[in-house]
């Protein structure tokens, strides 16, 4: 019963906190560290390449600009170039709820 409680407050703290996303423009995506918090208007995260220019930008777009070449994802820093703490704890959560109940 903890369990529940412990992901109910995860998931109202997330929602609450609004979307966070990696932003930023450089040339190496890895070097992307500064994070935003975005409006309510923007619900994903997005990452696009500029050939020939080998420039990469990030940040908050929302879904119905997600069109080919830009790259968008959900949820909280997902525009990485490397796995973030907040993807494998929910990971790990959604695997321990599908164990216990199926």
């Amino acid at each position: 019963m903890q369990l529940y409680g412990a992901l109910i407050l995860f998931m109202t703290l997330s929602a609450a906190c609004g979307l966070r996303c990696y932003t930023c423009t450089a040339t190496d995506p890895k070097s992307c560290t500064d994070t935003k918090s975005c409006s309510v208007l923007f619900n994903r995260c997005f990452s696009l390449r500029i050939d020939g220019y080998n420039i990469v930008t990030k940040g908050c777009q929302n879904s119905l600009a997600c069109v080919d070449p830009i790259a968008c994802c959900e949820g909280n820093l997902c525009n990485s170039a490397i796995p973030t703490g907040p993807s494998a704890i929910l990971l790990l959560v959604s695997s321990a709820i599908f164990t216990l109940f199926l």
